[in-house]
């Protein structure tokens, strides 16, 4: 967890969702199938303190590391030792930021194969990743701007699919991480269960394992093996 996850929404509707300005400059489009290393919009506060709808790549490269080798590795964070991991704890202390998401996927094994499932809020209202950042220097004078998702442990329902899930802030939970905070450790409480109570566990097809594919028909719920079998005898 989280490995995949979509985002769909156009700037302009984020900007206006997270109250932003947008210095994507247009370069970004809907993502049913965002993938590690891919480049999608992030949430931050800029030098003097306003929101930016910027675009990241997923995978956070550490501001100490040579390369961009390995990002692919570090698109997560554990909460619960964010505060103290070298590649994380700088970036968490002063450069939190907000990924947008429409929802994810996860998938879960069983004696019928593996089975994909996608995490979407039931109203198709925007989801918020806690999320860290670190920017980079380019050689032709650019800066890179990369992040990983805030992980939990899973809880509810959630958790009969895989042990953990992003860590969700709730709209008014989004100000207080964004800001500099004297005890940032203090923001890593997971969202109340109720609030998790309107997340739809929706079971979608295998063509989202497939990196190369796309498209709304990703995130379409499919009935599951033994609600097809079900289906198949009302037809006689």
């Amino acid at each position: 967890m989280c490995g995949r996850y979509a985002t769909t929404r156009s700037a302009g509707d984020l900007s206006a969702i997270f109250e932003a300005y947008d210095e994507t400059g247009g370069r970004l489009g809907p993502d049913h199938n965002v993938a590690p290393t891919d480049p999608v919009p992030l949430v931050r506060l800029d030098a003097e303190g306003h929101r930016a709808l910027s675009t990241g790549r997923w995978g956070l490269v550490p501001h100490w590391a040579t390369s961009t080798a390995g990002a692919a590795r570090m698109i997560n964070a554990r909460a619960e030792t964010v505060a103290t991991s070298r590649a994380y704890a700088s970036s968490f202390a002063r450069r939190r930021c907000l990924i947008p998401a429409d929802g994810w996927y996860e998938w879960v094994r069983s004696p019928a194969g593996r089975q994909a499932y996608y995490m979407t809020p039931q109203d198709a209202s925007v989801l918020a990743f806690a999320g860290i950042w670190s920017p980079r220097r380019l050689p032709d004078g650019g800066e890179l701007l990369t992040f990983s998702v805030l992980t939990t442990a899973a809880v509810g329902e959630l958790a009969e699919v895989h042990d953990r899930m992003p860590l969700l802030l709730p709209p008014e939970r989004r100000a207080a991480w964004l800001a500099p905070a004297e005890d940032p450790a203090a923001l890593l409480d997971p969202p109340p269960p109720g609030w998790l109570a309107g997340l739809e566990i929706r079971p979608v097809g295998p063509a989202v394992g497939d990196v190369r594919n796309d498209g709304p028909g990703l995130i379409e719920r499919v009935p599951l093996p033994g609600e097809r079998a079900a289906e198949e005898m009302t037809l006689f």
